[in-house]
């Protein structure tokens, strides 16, 4: 009987691995099913590098070639070993995989001795951290006095927990991608809006990150309180955090900018005719509104129109109508005029 150990079953893979040919590429649905692993296991996989991905070429989410999937499936321990790498406990079987009390194993979170990996908020809107299963056994086997004798203080009563998850997560982050733009979109996910006016000054790039900004979890169901409390965990919190993130910002645009600019909208030719005679109406009203202004003030006095005129050739003339008599001269021709009426009548 042949025995087949660890290490050459790992070599025997690799090496058909890279002599099979790449393969369809497989969605990621596809592949977890094909590799028996949940969508959270899946993604978590992917993140910490253990699934390797490849662009699509239509440019959606990255995907995984069947070699790649023949390569993990090849190996001895599969499924239960890559469930195994991701497999995560909560505090409390946290504690009991440590052998420790829940309280001790707070505090080598908060004194930033174990980093999260996930976290999500429950139904009282708190913070629950997630660890690997594995880190937790490389800590009992590394720093073995951790676990007994005297609790580990916090400094100055500072929690790292938030702190060590966002700089895990920035590094999963830039691990998944090429992208520079999309790398430096990761680390402005970690400042407010006010210094990231402050360091891109370019509205254009800002969209950019804006629309590069990668996702998050989701809160169910949906509560405006809830993502506000998702919204400031994903925010550098202290000022030498918030000045690491601000330097590595500045550095994460210096190459992107090197590797493409940020897109900026193409103008068509009829929106650009319809912008340039928008901006030339106002022009050609002023120049207009000027021509008439000065022609008035050019023409003499005596050839404007009278009133007289303007009514046409028929119109009475009001210079030749006869002035209104006074009050006692129409009284007396009002007399006579009834004197020789009178008269008639006899």
């Amino acid at each position: 009987m042949t025995v087949v150990t660890t290490t050459n079953a790992v070599v025997r893979a690799a090496a058909a691995s890279a002599a099979a040919p790449a393969g369809p590429r497989l969605a990621p649905g596809v592949a977890a099913r094909e590799l028996e692993l949940r969508r959270g296991e899946f993604e978590l996989a992917v993140q910490l590098g253990h699934i390797r991905t490849s662009p699509d070429p239509g440019g959606g989410r990255r995907r995984v070639t069947a070699r790649e999937v023949a390569r993990l499936k090849a190996a001895p321990d599969f499924p239960e070993g890559l469930r195994e790498r991701v497999r995560t406990v909560g505090t409390r079987e946290g504690a009991e995989l440590l052998g420790v009390a829940p309280g001790r194993f707070t505090r080598l979170a908060r004194t930033g001795h174990l980093t999260p990996v996930r976290c999500y908020l429950n139904r009282y809107r708190a913070v629950v951290w997630l660890y690997l299963a594995d880190e937790l056994v490389e800590l009992a086997l590394r720093e073995p006095g951790l676990l007994s004798g005297r609790h580990p203080e916090p400094d100055d009563c500072q929690d790292w927990r938030a702190r060590n998850w966002r700089g895990r997560r920035i590094a999963m982050l830039a691990r998944h991608t090429d992208d520079q733009w999309e790398q430096a979109a990761a680390v402005a996910s970690t400042l407010d809006s006010a210094h990231l006016a402050e360091i891109v000054r370019d509205p254009y790039e800002r969209a950019c990150l804006r629309r590069l900004k990668p996702e998050t979890f989701r809160v169910h169901p949906d509560s405006p309180t809830a993502q506000g409390v998702v919204d400031r965990l994903l925010l550098a919190d202290e000022p030498d955090e918030i000045e690491w993130y601000r330097l590595r910002l500045v550095e994460a645009l210096a190459d992107a900018r090197d590797q493409c600019p940020a897109p900026r909208p193409v103008v068509g030719p009829a929106v650009e005719q319809r912008a340039r005679a928008e901006r030339s109406a106002p022009a050609e009203q002023d120049a207009r509104a000027e021509q008439r202004a000065l022609a008035e003030q050019r023409a003499p006095a005596a050839e404007k129109p009278s009133a007289s005129r303007s009514l046409g050739p028929n119109a009475p003339q009001a210079a030749h109508r006869p002035a209104r008599p006074a009050t006692h001269e129409r009284g007396e021709s009002v007399q006579r005029s009834l004197l020789r009426w009178l008269r008639r009548g006899k």
